[in-house]
This record gives structure tokens, sequence and C-alpha cells, in this order.
């Protein structure tokens, strides 16, 4: 005791020159770090790296699209169980400490001097923070220096609340995920809201080791550290212990999910994603940019549907062409449990104790014979890719007929299969009877049996539907289908393919396809403007054209095989006639009509130089000969098509307003060719000038004020609808279309579309496309019930493309439906009505739901005429086979029939059988 009261003097200066020199240290560190590290400032100007977001005009998300996935929330709008998990597993006195937590510095500074570790690295939250934000992971005693600094600092200049906002929006937690809202997606295809217990405490304890102990990498570490969080939560009283208990039982399911989106629209996100990256450079997919297009989500929806509903249909109608693949279901389970076993003894290894995991793994749960195959093969038919609307199966079980029972029973028939993500269901045989393909022309004959089709151990896919699962494929075959506003060029709707994931080519905007006979109106057109008319006479007889350099001559045939002799050209478009339409463009010259068609914005590759013009044998995307029915649709004005409204900024700032070329029917006439200078008093100007601002102080330059100012805006802002909110204005924004005369303010200084073609050329062919559909070979679209459609049916050579294209005055549409390989036919009985107009019809069904019927208005200039169907000529008043045309005024026949015609009624009233449909 002496000796000890005799050394303490020595022991306290000894305690008290080692705190002087650890103090001393301390001090020489900071002002020797502190001149090289960042200014704390300098976190509030960091942006977060946040995804581009692409959006459809009424305000659907579409797609998110970056190198790392990030939801940026406010801290308010964070769960407290959330917080609380990660309090739990990283810092628990996080609200008592000022920056750096003694305690945990003091437990890793004795695990170093007894183990030589350094495991335990004491880190708070706010140090992790300043790590993430400024530093490295590098584990030396410098970086530690620097992160305890910054730490002090962001404590002095942030609020808890802010530190603990920009740590869980700011951490890395696994599979390209940053921060918690982010994780909840990825990992549990969830919100914030909506975590349970269990799963806020998985991805708390990803922090530690997030490559790692993540759920869908490592299921059984990520078990263990979550079973170590929970205990913490348990110990701080954040959960009950029947919580915990409840949490501790729950397995760990995760799968990686892709981004939360509102509607899928995989084709239009690539294209928006292609304008920013050139409009932006790199920095689109970082800096929080929000692209608007002009997709409208229920007509994209539709489109989307209706063209995997007629791939689908196409399939079915060629034949069943075998399982995707074949399995042995015991080799399936075997191979499954072993590798359950290794799973199961890797896990009971001790883990590392740097993941902090003092609870030991729970146990697996024990299966049936039956729940052990139906894991094992979920397990299986996880690798196969998924497709929207198709589920892949495996075949578990056939029931052939029994002994007792009829084979034409067709209760005694049926299948097994194991659905992915839906488990066992049994398919009637209704459901699953399918004739087998044998080639692209030929089906063979109908099964009996459902092991004449499938067997045990067959994958397959199958489609589910309101009356239950149906045996499916994948379509071989292949669509598009647009839809454009041909008021200035918006892109209603587009889709480019049955499934983007299984092939990213877009078939809308990438493909050149020949347009076949949809091409046709067009010519028909150029030959109004030659002195056509819809009553002029053609000859619908063989036509045989030299070419110079051909080995053989070209003769073109109708679809049918037939010849119907002297046809008006109205009937030559409505009954889709090749040698009418070749006898046109040879009658009006290949150089008029090309002159005539390049308004319309068709590609070169759609405008060869010879006859094969009138036929559609060129080649254009679907976009582009949306673009093109526009200028039909319109009136006769061209529009250009686009996708992109507007690019926002992170702070929702508009950087970019696309300002499309807009139909005005009422603004002077603007010429693509300049012709209205010619024509200036053909529609005088409307008066508005009265209506600009009226205030002589404010036209002097003067200052105005508060009474004038709101007496001027209510003069110059009528034209403007009343909207009762902000997002009421935004919603309807897309709709309003105001025309010159109801908002002349409005169309001063708009970018106006130009005028192509006449007023009346447009509208006749478009009342002859009104006959396509109501006699002609777009008849079956006549099931919408609507009078103001207008279309044209289009089979290319050898059925390789099958289109259908129509409209009103409001929307355009345009269906296609081809193999990518362009040689390869569609197949017998394949032509524009039967495999293209049916993908139209639904979407049209759709998207013009309730709204009212928008015919091309009649222009002025249209006369109405009583002529004789044989001769196009005016009809006595007699005459029994009169038919009332019209013409563009001036155009109409001056002369009446002569007694006996050409002798040929009976060809031109011969009624249109379905061989005639194409």
């Amino acid at each position: 005791m002496r000796l000890i009261w005799r050394l303490l003097p020595y022991l306290l200066g000894l305690t008290a020159t080692l705190v002087l020199g650890i103090t001393a240290s301390g001090f020489a560190a900071y002002y020797y770090l502190q001149p090289a590290l960042p200014s704390v400032d300098e976190m509030r100007d960091i942006p977060l790296q946040i995804p581009l977001r692409i959006y459809s005009r009424d305000g659907r998300l579409i797609e998110q699209i970056g190198e790392k996935r990030r939801l940026p929330v406010e801290y308010k709008d964070i769960p407290e169980l959330v917080v609380q998990s990660f309090l739990a597993a990283e810092d628990d006195r996080f609200f008592e400490h000022p920056g750096f937590d003694y305690q945990g510095i003091a437990r890793a500074a004795i695990i170093l001097l007894t183990t030589g570790s350094k495991a335990q690295g004491g880190s708070t939250i706010t140090q992790q923070l300043a790590r993430e934000y400024f530093l490295t992971r590098d584990r030396t005693f410098v970086r530690k220096a620097k992160e305890l600094i910054l730490a002090v600092q962001i404590e002095n200049e942030f609020s808890k609340q802010e530190i603990l906002s920009l740590y869980l929006n700011k951490i890395f937690l696994g599979q390209r995920a940053y921060g918690v809202a982010a994780a909840a997606e990825v990992y549990y295809g969830k919100n914030l809201q909506e975590l349970t217990i269990a799963e806020a405490a998985t991805i708390a304890g990803l922090p530690a080791a997030p490559s790692r102990l993540n759920p869908v990498s490592g299921p059984e570490e990520a078990r263990a550290r979550r079973a170590y969080v929970l205990r913490r939560m348990r110990e701080l009283g954040f959960i009950s212990e029947d919580e915990f208990q409840l949490a501790l039982a729950s397995p760990v399911e995760s799968r990686l999910h892709g981004p939360r989106v509102d509607l899928r629209a995989p084709y239009v996100a690539e294209m928006a994603r292609s304008e920013a990256l050139a409009k932006l450079g790199e920095q689109a997919y970082t800096a929080g940019y929000q692209i608007v297009t002009t997709v409208d989500s229920r007509a994209q929806r539709a489109a989307s549907d209706a063209l995997r509903e007629a791939l689908l249909s196409y399939d079915r109608r060629h034949g069943f062409r075998g399982p995707v693949a074949q399995t042995d279901i015991a080799a399936v389970v075997a191979e499954y449990q072993e590798r359950k076993d290794a799973a199961a003894r890797e896990a009971a290894l001790e883990v590392p104790a740097d993941i902090g995991a003092t609870q030991p793994a729970a146990a697996g749960p024990e299966f049936s014979a039956t729940e052990l195959t139906d894991t094992a093969l979920q397990d299986y038919l996880g690798d196969y890719p998924v497709y929207t609307n198709l589920s892949i199966a495996v075949v578990t079980k056939v029931f052939p007929p029994s002994a007792a029972q009829k084979e034409s029973d067709p209760d005694s028939k049926a299948a097994e299969f194991f659905v992915r993500d839906t488990g066992r269901v049994t398919v009637p045989w209704s459901r699953i009877q399918w004739r087998p393909y044998v080639n692209d022309n030929v089906v063979g004959n109908q099964p009996k049996t459902v092991g004449e089709m499938l067997t045990e151990g067959d994958v397959v896919y199958l489609l589910g539907t309101v009356n239950g699962w149906q045996l499916a494929q994948l379509p071989e075959a292949q669509g598009a289908f647009v839809a454009l506003n041909p008021r200035d060029g918006a892109t209603v709707a587009l889709t480019g393919g049955f499934d983007y994931y299984s092939s990213k080519f877009n078939r809308a905007t990438q493909t050149l396809r020949q347009p076949g006979s949809s091409f046709k109106p067009f010519i028909y057109s150029a030959a109004l403007e030659n002195g056509f008319t819809a009553a002029t006479i053609v000859n619908d007889a063989p036509v045989v054209v030299d070419g110079a350099g051909q080995e053989e001559s070209w003769r073109p045939e109708n679809y049918s095989n037939r010849f119907y002799g002297p046809t008006r050209l109205r009937e030559g478009l409505v009954r889709s006639m090749n040698l009418v339409s070749v006898r046109v463009l040879r009658e009006v010259g290949l150089s008029n009509t090309l002159k005539h068609l390049r308004p319309f914005g068709f590609p070169p590759s759609a405008l060869p130089r010879d006859l094969s013009l009138a036929l559609g044998s060129g080649g254009a995307s679907p976009w582009q000969m949306a673009e093109s029915f526009s200028g039909l649709s319109s009136g006769g004005y061209h529009v250009n098509r686009y996708i992109v409204d507007r690019i926002l900024d992170a702070e929702g700032n508009v950087i970019y307003q696309a300002t499309p070329a807009m139909v005005c029917e009422s603004c002077a006439p603007k010429w693509f060719d300049g012709r209205e200078a010619e024509q200036q008093d053909e529609l005088a100007m409307p008066e508005f000038e009265t209506a600009k601002a009226t205030d002589a102080d404010a036209a002097e330059g003067s200052d105005v004020n508060k009474a004038t100012e709101e007496r001027i805006v209510a003069e110059l802002n009528p034209e403007v609808p009343a909207y009762a909110s902000a997002e009421e204005m935004i919603t309807s924004a897309g709709q309003w279309r105001p025309d010159y005369e109801e908002a002349p303010l409005f169309w001063e200084n708009r970018n106006q579309a130009e005028r192509i073609i006449t007023a009346q050329n447009a509208y006749i062919i478009y009342d002859m496309m009104r006959d396509v559909i109501n006699r002609g070979t777009g008849r079956r679209a006549r099931q919408l019930n609507r009078n103001d459609l207008g279309g044209k049916t289009g089979t290319s050579n050898d059925r390789r493309d099958a289109w259908f294209s129509g409209f009103n005055s409001e929307l355009v549409g345009i269906a296609w439906v081809g193999f990518d390989d362009d040689s390869r036919s569609l197949g017998a009985g394949e032509e524009g009505s039967r495999t293209a107009l049916p993908m139209w019809m639904d979407f049209m069904k759709v998207a013009l739901q309730d709204a009212e019927e928008a015919p091309l208005k009649q222009p002025s200039g249209i006369v109405t005429v009583r002529i004789s169907k044989e001769t196009g000529k005016l009809a006595a008043a007699s005459a029994s086979d009169g038919v009332f045309e019209i013409f563009s005024a001036g155009s109409e026949p001056d002369s009446f029939e002569e007694d006996g015609g050409f002798g040929t009624g009976d060809i031109f009233t011969e009624k249109l059988d379905d061989t005639s449909i194409f």
C-alpha cells in the first residue's frame, strides 16, 4: 500500500502527461488535416445521382434509367420503423452523441489491442456519411481521423434529422440501390411505407457489407444479419417480443424488382432516352432530369394489348410448335435438394464477426414431397425470361382418357402444370387442344389426346385469360403499332414488338417494310391533283411492263387474280385493285406523282422510281407511315412526328420544350412550296390586331400600375381556359387544341404547319377511304359502329407484310405485322384485313371510347353530283344505276352518259366476296 502511495504521484503525472500528449496530438492532427479537408458546406451543393425519369404526357412513370437506382425521399416521409432499424443496426446513440461515439471508439480500441483486428470500426452514422460524401473506405488511422473531424463539422452544420435524411438517401445498399427507398423497391418491389419489420431489418443490415449481405446474392448471410438487427431492435424497445419472434421466423424471400412504373412502354422509353442523351450528354443519367413524352397512358396500354393479342391470334392460327424444353422433374428436385443441403451446411458455419451476427440462423422449413417438388420447379423456372401475358410452366401430369370413358368426352382429358409464381393448375382439354405447326402455310391434323401434344416434364408457356389458363407459345411473328395526333405530329402511342426484353429492335421506327396497298391512297391523291376524279374510269385489265435491263417483263396482278374491266377510281381503291393503281400511276406520270408524294414526309426508300411505286413496293417504317397519313387526316397539312414534349431538370425547370408545327385551318394558308404568295386574295387574314395590348402606356413602354396590368391580362387571356389548379392545367394542356378563330393570340408567333395538298383533295381521299371500311377490304371495322373512320388495308408481295392504316380527324393509327426476316411469308390467308386490321380495331375501340365522332370537315369547294356507276358521267334522272359522287368544284362531269354505256355493267355491280379482301 505504501508503495502504491509512493508511486501515485508518478502515476498521476504519467497519466496527465499521456492525456496532454494525446490532446496535443489530437490538436496537431486536427490543424494538420483540417486545411486539406473539404468544406462541409459543399455537402449542401453536391447533388445526389438521380436517374433519368421518363413520363407519359398524363404523368405516368414509364421508366427510370441510370447506373444507380435512387429514389430521394424527405425525412418526414421515412417511416419510423425504417429509422429505428438503422439506428439499431448502425448507431443506437445517434441522437445523443456529437458526431462520434467514445464508447464505440473505446470498444474498437480494446478489440484492436487484444486481437490486433480492425474488424470493429466504431463509426457513427455521421462518420459514415462523411466517408460516403468525401472519403474512401481505406482502413487507415489517417482516414479515421479525417472522418471524425468531418463528422464533428457536419454535426455543427446540420440537424440530426438532416444528417439522417442525407445518410438514408446516400448509402449504398447493394444491387445498384442507393438509399432506403430504392432498396425497398429493388428487393421487395415496395415503397417504404409497405415494408414489414423483417424487411426493414434486412435492409438496415446491408451497410456493413451490401454486396454480400443482400437477400438476393446471400440469403443465408442476410438471415443472420437480420437476426442481429431484430435482436437489437428488441433490446432497444423498438419492437415487442411477439413482433421479434414473428419477424425472426419470416423467410428471407427476395428477388430483384425493376423500378416501380405506372406504364409499361419500353420502346417509348428507349426513344426518349436516346433523345435525352443526344441533347444532354452522359449527365442525363445522373442529374435527375425528367422527360415528359407525348404518349397517352390509356392509348399506350391499348396499343400494347392490341399488338400482343394480334400476334397471339396469328400464332394460334398457324399451329403449336411444341414445348420450349423438356426436363426430368426428378432430376430437378434432386439437384435442388443437393444445393439446399450444401447451403444449410455453409450457413451452419460461424458467421464472420464484422457483420455482427450473434444470432444463429433460423432453421429452414421442412417440406413435404409435393412442396419440395414445387419449390424445386419454382427455382428451375426462375432462369426463364418473363414475358407479358405469358407464364412459364412445367407439365407435371397428363390425364389420358380412362377405359370407362369415351375419348370424345372432354372432361376425361386435361393436364396439370406447375406455373412459376402461381403453383399447380389444371387446364382442360378444350384449352390445350391445338393443331401442330407444319410450316407457315400448313397446320397438321387435330390431335385427339393430350398425350399427342404434351408429356410430363415439358416446359411450355400458358396464357392467362378471363376464362382461365390456355396453352400458348412465344410468337415468332412480330408487329408494331403507332398512333399520331395529326394536328401536331405528337406520338400518342407506340410499340415496336411483342416484348422489348426479348428483342429490343423497334419495328415501329427501325424497320423499313413494303407498305403494299396501304400506299395506294397517296397514288390516288396524286391522281386527283393531276386531272382525275373519284369518278374517272380506269380499265382494270392486264398490264405488261417491259423494263430496260430486265430479263423478264413485269406483269402485276390483282390479289383475286381477276379482272374487272372499266372501273371508277373510287371502286379501284375500295376493292384495292392493283392494275387500276398501276394504270393511274402510268397516266399521271412518275415524275408528277413523286413531286406530289415527297411533301408527305416519305423517306426516299419509300419512293422507288418505277411503276411498282403504285403497289407500295418501297420501304417505310410504321412511324413514317403515320406521319404521312397525318397529311390526309389533318385535311392536307404536313406535321413532323415527335415523341418528347419537354425535358425538366431536377428542380422541375423546363430546359427543353418541343415547338411542333401545328395545323391551323383558320389561319392564312402557308404552302410548302410558297404558293400562298400567289393566293393572297384566297383567304384574308383574320383581324386580331385589336386583341393585342390596348393600354397606351404599356405600348409606349412606361410603367403599368397594378389595376392597368390586371385589365390587360384580362383582355389578353380570355382564350386560356379557366383551371381550378395547376394540376388540372397540366393535365388538360395536353388535350387543349385551340383553333385560330378561338385563340388568335395563342397562334401569334406559333409554328404553323404547311399545307401540302388542297383541303378538297384530302377530303375526297378520306371519303373514299371511308368506303373502304363501309363496304370494301376494311369492312370488318364496321364493328366499331363509327362513321368517322377511313382506312386502307395493305399486303406486300408474298404476304411478307400486313398493314392497316386508318384515321379520323383527331387520330391516326398504323398497324403492321410481319417477320423480322423480311423474306419469310406470313402464310396462306394472311393479309391486311385478317392479320393487321384486328390490331387496329382493338386499339381504336379503347382510344376512341366515349369520344364523339370526328370526321374531316367537308371544305368549301366540294360539290355532289349524281353519276352513272358504269360510265362516271352525269346520270339521267331516269337512270337506275345512278349514285352520288363528290368532286372538287369545277372538276365534276358536264355530260350525260350515252345509252348502253360500256355494256359491262355486270362487272361493276358484282358482289365483293371474301376472296378479294387484302
